[in-house]
């Protein structure tokens, strides 16, 4: 093996001067380096891949592959998001049952015993079941044509008797719930089958010293509880535990600096970025607020930062049903890939614009009318701002919708008895009574509820012309060709 180089365990990189006394600083400690080289075999017309000692790739003829038994003395451990469950618990060459009693040095002395039980079991025998006689009748037949040598007595035994065939067709069954019937592990769901998985390969980790543990979407098929509790099982069997996870109960079991997001541009380039939070977002409210405003945002390409909580409901619904109406002119904010951040207020807006500006996001704030001093404070942290003339929400809406259109919606309403006292026909006084309700139901999807039964006319023209904005900004169309018959068939074009 290579000489290894040396690193530092507080913050993971290498040591780099040309003077050799440095590295017995008691923070250093030996470290190895390893590089995965993966292209594109244009004679094969196929992609390869492979890992090497880093070191062999520059001072060596022939780069040293990092192989299967190199990883295995690491105790590097991956368990994939969509692991296949046909194989785990059987006895195949390979598998991780097999794994497993051979790194306990167990040989299962079972192959002459059950090939010899099956080789004596004659299948269907009972002339009850009624199969012997069919199998009688044929070998009259038979001997109508062929002398007996040619063949006698067909019966039904288990076929292909032979170790390997026994591996592939021996499997555990397994029960679930509280009753005894098993169904065999591969038919299990999801879910079961990579608990099972990550169970037996934490077998495989207990036998080992220092174990890394890699897993990928812990997440897939499992209730939060349970991501929960394997994120803590794995920390403490492993010596380094690597998650890549999407689910906020996973992501919140690690603390800031555990964790990196990653991302990757058009032309393919892969970044990463840590979590710098700006003055004005305490950790405190970081963590208490992760699942409902900050994890949505560290997982998406784009960020739309609404300034507050009717902002953030009510928008996303008007371009769903925008694009509903009118495809053509409209998407929807998740076929956009576009996430809606509550800021809480107009103040907090620019600072998490920076938050996630620095994490590589494209970021879109929506807003109120700002002072000047505000505005270009939120403009220099965001690639465009939203900004609409009234004071707030409910005046846009109110102003710039139709009058059927809100009276429809107050004939639809079940209004809350302290409105009805005030107005006995909310329909009468659509303006004035809508005026209240929308207030009242502030935050609590009262505008929402009206645009998502608005035509395409009735919802405000400044809703609609940002959608189309933001559609193009997202996702623009390509341009049109240069000529009127420009992909015409060959042959096809403009008549001289």
């Amino acid at each position: 093996m290579e000489p290894t180089s040396s690193g530092y365990t507080s913050t993971g990189l290498f040591y780099e001067e040309a003077n050799p006394g440095g590295v017995d600083v008691a923070e250093i400690k030996a470290a190895l380096r390893i590089t995965f080289i993966g292209e594109y075999d244009s004679d094969e017309d196929d992609f390869v891949g492979n890992t090497y000692f880093t070191r062999s790739l520059s001072e060596e003829e022939k780069p040293t592959p990092f192989t299967k038994k190199d990883k295995q003395h690491c105790g590097f451990l991956f368990l994939r998001s969509l692991r296949t469950g046909s194989r785990a618990l059987s006895l195949e060459h390979g598998s991780l049952l097999d794994i497993i009693l051979r790194l306990k040095e167990i040989r299962p002395q079972m192959w002459e015993g059950t090939i010899g039980t099956l080789g004596g079991f004659d299948v269907a025998s009972d002339p009850a079941l009624g199969l012997s006689g069919v199998l009688d009748s044929i070998d009259r037949s038979l001997k109508k044509y062929v002398p007996r040598e040619w063949g006698v007595k067909p019966h039904l035994k288990v076929s292909n008797l032979t170790r390997e065939h026994l591996r592939k067709v021996v499997t555990a069954f397994i029960a679930t719930g509280t009753g005894d019937h098993a169904a065999p592990f591969f038919r299990q769901g999801t879910g079961t089958i990579n608990m099972l998985v990550l169970a037996m390969l934490s077998q495989i980790a207990e036998d080992k010293q220092n174990v890394i543990f890699a897993m990928e979407e812990a997440e897939t098929a499992i209730p939060p509880y349970a991501q929960k509790r394997i994120v803590h099982e794995l920390r403490k069997l492993s010596a380094q535990s690597l998650f890549t996870s999407h689910s906020p109960y996973v992501l919140e079991e690690f603390k800031l600096e555990e964790t990196i997001i990653l991302s990757r541009s058009d032309d393919g380039e892969l970044t990463q970025a840590k979590i710098e939070l700006p003055e004005s977002v305490k950790h405190k409210r970081y963590r208490q607020e992760f699942r409902t405003r900050f994890c949505e945002g560290l997982l998406s390409r784009r960020v739309l930062i609404a300034e507050g909580a009717t902002e953030a409901t009510s928008f996303p619904v008007a371009a769903r049903r925008l694009s509903e109406l009118n495809p053509t002119a409209y998407a929807s904010l998740e076929a956009l890939g576009v996430c809606v951040i509550d800021a809480g207020t107009e103040t907090q807006i620019a600072d998490l614009a920076l938050l996630y500006k620095s994490l590589g996001k494209r970021t879109f704030a929506l807003c109120d009318k700002q002072t000047d001093p505000a505005k270009a404070a939120i403009e220099a942290q965001v690639e465009r701002l939203f900004m609409h003339g009234e004071k707030g929400i409910e005046d846009l809406i109110l102003k710039n919708t139709t009058q059927a259109a809100l009276e429809r919606f107050a004939d639809q309403l079940e209004w809350p008895p302290h409105l009805l006292a005030k107005y006995p026909v909310p329909k009468a006084q659509a303006i004035a009574a809508l005026t209240d309700y929308f207030g009242w139901s502030k935050g609590n999807w009262g505008i929402a509820e009206f645009l998502s039964q608005c035509s395409e006319a009735e919802v405000p023209v400044w809703i609609r012309d940002t959608c189309i904005t933001l559609r193009a900004l997202c996702d623009p169309l390509p341009p049109p060709p240069p000529f009127p018959w420009a992909g015409a068939a060959p042959g096809v074009g403009p008549v001289s």
